[in-house]
């Protein structure tokens, strides 16, 4: 009886998403962050006539920087509210989970503090990356492409 009665407090409360919405705003902030994403490299390319692929390697650097910046102002989650994933999904999500761990354990130093729980989110990334990325490179060895 008394589960029964808090699955109705909680559904009553239980706030309303719009899954919809929710991933077209996705595909839209995600899509635009693209967009900028090839602004950049068109304007590194044009600017300081370099090639497309050092180009591409300081637009995900400006990314990372903007998106840490942002984190570091304290807006990044108010903008992530908005945006939804298309903001978490492309390299700016692994920057502000990167920089967000490291503003949160500060005050414990540098080794114990930021160095020990800097990697708690961003690590499994890229542990998940590394192996994948092996896996998928033996496959293609096999292959033989």
């Amino acid at each position: 009886m008394k589960n029964e009665k808090y699955e109705k407090i909680v559904n009553k409360y239980k706030a309303n998403e719009n899954r919809t919405l929710n991933a077209f705003m996705a595909f839209l902030i995600g899509g635009l962050i693209g967009v900028i994403g090839e602004g950049l490299i068109e304007l590194f390319c044009y600017k300081f006539h370099i090639s497309r692929s050092e180009a591409s390697s300081y637009m995900m650097i400006t990314l990372i920087f903007i998106a840490s910046l942002c984190t570091a102002l304290g807006f990044f989650d108010k903008l992530v509210n908005y945006a939804r994933c298309g903001l978490l999904i492309p390299i700016t999500g692994f920057a502000h989970s990167m920089t967000s761990a490291a503003l949160d354990y500060r005050k414990e130093g540098l080794v114990t503090g930021i160095g020990a729980n800097m990697f708690k989110l961003a690590g499994t990334v890229i542990i998940y990356g590394i192996v994948s990325a092996w896996f998928f490179g033996m496959i293609r060895l096999l292959i033989g492409e």
